[in-house]
């Protein structure tokens, strides 16, 4: 297996001149950031239906009956849906391995969330729309991390998208050499404060399930439902209050070792981090520095110190 994340993207985001005007949307921070991480599979699906470059536009028309439907803009009767429905059915099940995906925004085939929308007749309706490609992504793989390069400009996103590639990655590899109770105990209790800073009510959620574990026979049924269940957690946005409740409950284990002074100056970075006067950076660090002086198995297991390479610096832009 891939030592490092696969990601898909649409071609046109990689700097390939592969839109309908001949041009591309590259997106500097996949390219010049993330690639040293990664590798990337770059598709472009309305190449992949025999389109060329250039190309007429196209525009997703919905029907009078409800269906959504690609066609032409300049020829409105002009219908490409079957293709690229016949294209999605045989390239997704292609992709079961990758770790994520970054979708080109408002595109009629890769959009993700408010693409615009047409009446048979041409009129421009609302911005409701998804992408047909990215639909159908979507609904086959609702685990999957998916994002559009627009939102991937918001740090708290960029970082939310990254850290559960990584994520799943790590689920991945472990399914690819072998599930076992052990290995998948392990992972999980390797995720608990990653799990705490992003959803509080989905880490109660999930902790008896992990506990049935000893109930499943078929390990592989188990992973399924345990991979949707710890990837719809962490695509919640981990907040400042469970960040600080996770910081809080951490300081916890240093108590013994530290002095007054010391205490003191860790409570106060928690608090300030938590009054939005530092960032998470700071009693992070601080944290790590205890942790290196005061080892505590538990706690250097914990997926949550260091989530994605720290070279990518997300925590640097998070407030």
């Amino acid at each position: 297996m891939n030592t490092q994340p696969v990601i898909g993207i649409s071609g046109c985001l990689t700097g390939s001149a592969v839109r309908f005007d001949g041009g591309h949307k590259r997106t500097a921070f996949a390219m010049d950031e993330l690639a040293r991480w990664v590798t990337f599979k770059p598709v472009c699906p309305e190449m992949s239906i025999g389109l060329p470059v250039p190309r007429p536009a196209l525009r997703l028309i919905q029907s009078s009956v409800g269906d959504i439907e690609m066609r032409f803009s300049h020829a409105p009767h002009d219908d490409v849906t079957a293709k690229m429905t016949a294209f999605t059915d045989a390239f997704l099940p292609t992709i079961s391995h990758l770790s994520g995906f970054i979708v080109c925004a408002k595109s009629p085939s890769c959009g993700m969330e408010r693409v615009r929308l047409y009446d048979e007749k041409g009129n421009r309706g609302r911005k409701e729309g998804v992408g047909l490609f990215t639909g159908a992504l979507l609904e086959k793989y609702p685990w999957l991390p998916v994002e559009e390069d627009g939102r991937l400009h918001d740090p708290a996103l960029r970082e939310n998208f990254v850290e559960r590639v990584f994520a799943l990655h790590e689920l991945n590899t472990l399914r690819a050499n072998g599930l076992t109770r052990h290995a998948l105990l392990d992972f999980h209790s390797r995720y608990k404060l990653q799990l705490l800073a992003h959803h509080q009510a989905g880490y109660r959620e999930i902790g008896p399930f992990v506990a049935s574990l000893h109930e499943w026979q078929d390990l592989d049924a188990f992973f399924v439902v345990y991979r949707e269940k710890l990837m719809t957690i962490l695509k919640q946005t981990a907040s400042r209050k469970n960040h600080t409740n996770v910081l809080m409950h951490v300081q916890g284990y240093f108590r013994e070792h530290l002095n007054g002074r010391q205490r003191g100056e860790l409570r106060d970075v928690i608090l300030h981090y938590r009054d939005g006067q530092l960032p998470i950076l700071a009693p992070l660090t601080l944290l790590k520095h205890y942790l290196a002086e005061f080892p505590d198995r538990y706690l250097s297991q914990q997926n949550y110190f260091a989530p994605y390479p720290q070279d990518l610096g997300l925590r640097m832009a998070i407030q």
